[in-house]
């Protein structure tokens, strides 16, 4: 049964450690498949692993029907006997990537609010598959490619978990379609102005028809062995730089492979600057690797500049 087969898949995240035993977690739901799939194999294993459940649900007003949704979602809390959380936006949220900042912001207030330390989320390969593809699109480097990892800390103390990660979103339709669970259809997702709908109704079943029937799968594992790539990067690049002075020594970087350099440089950047550098902020800065003394860069954002004081390159902000 397919029921069975997600279950041994979800056992094996639980054997790493990923859903400790007695956790509190805080499961977000929109009433779709995935996330239908996920609560209710939770739900199945609660009292095995000793959870404490609630469900958390964000209505971004996007449709007619949201308000709709939201209390579709309450009442299955209340026939599976958790308690239910509710955020709903009082702004407009006016693309994919505003709604998704203010999506896990309300998951991090309701997971202080419910007392929980980890925050669940449906999703899939499939989700995994189609991020993979939008970022390669938009110019990513290997971090945005292997982004839709398996975890990252949300705030203090509050881990995001995506337990679902090997399983497609076929499966998720099929165990919903077993159980008869109760499936929110969601008519966004057919609006191909949806940058991520018309990955996911148009480019996917393309290469899927053209290239490689499993490609949902093979992007997945693409994206899972970049996850492993990048953060043995990661940790070898913030051996160059701290947090205590904006400087970073120069001759140590300049003996780095020019993947360290990038990816440290980046990290220090990142950690001064008011956003988030791009790839010619990035090459900008290394040009003052190899600059004669007093060197300075073109500004980055707010008046930030790099300036060479040999052996170090310090970051100053011009008044």
């Amino acid at each position: 049964m397919i029921s069975k087969i997600l279950k041994t898949k979800l056992n094996k995240v639980l054997r790493s450690q990923l859903l400790p035993k007695s956790s509190s977690i805080l499961i977000g739901v929109s009433g779709g498949q995935d996330s239908l799939c996920l609560a209710q194999l939770l739900i199945f294993a609660q009292v095995k692993w000793d959870w404490k459940l609630a469900i958390a649900h964000c209505d971004h007003k996007w449709r007619k029907d949201s308000t709709d949704n939201a209390l579709h979602v309450k009442k299955l809390c209340s026939d599976w006997g958790l308690p239910f959380l509710l955020r709903t936006t009082e702004t407009n949220l006016n693309s994919e990537a505003v709604a998704r900042n203010w999506r896990y912001q309300m998951l991090t207030e309701m997971a202080i609010e419910a007392n929980c330390q980890i925050v669940i989320t449906g999703h899939t390969a499939s989700d995994r598959a189609e991020t993979l593809l939008y970022n390669l699109a938009r110019g990513s480097g290997t971090d945005g490619l292997q982004s839709l990892g398996w975890q990252r800390t949300l705030s203090s103390g509050i881990q995001l978990i995506r337990p679902l990660l090997d399983i497609s979103r076929h499966e998720t339709g099929e165990f919903c379609q077993e159980l008869n669970l109760p499936v929110w259809l969601d008519s966004t997702n057919q609006i191909l102005s949806y940058k991520r709908n018309r990955i996911r109704e148009e480019l996917i079943p393309y290469l899927r028809e053209h290239f490689n029937p499993n490609v949902e799968k093979a992007l997945a594992q693409t994206a899972e062995l970049l996850s492993a790539d990048v953060n043995y990067l990661e940790l070898q690049a913030n051996q160059f730089w701290h947090t205590h002075e904006p400087k970073i020594n120069r001759v140590d970087l300049l003996q780095q492979h020019l993947a360290i350099q990038r990816r440290a440089t980046h990290q220090f950047l990142s950690y001064y600057l008011p956003r988030a550098p791009d790839f010619n902020d990035v090459q900008r800065f290394l040009q003052l690797l190899t600059a004669p003394g007093r060197s300075q860069s073109s500004p980055f954002a707010e008046g930030w500049r790099g300036e060479v004081e040999h052996p170090f390159i310090y970051l100053r902000r011009k008044h």
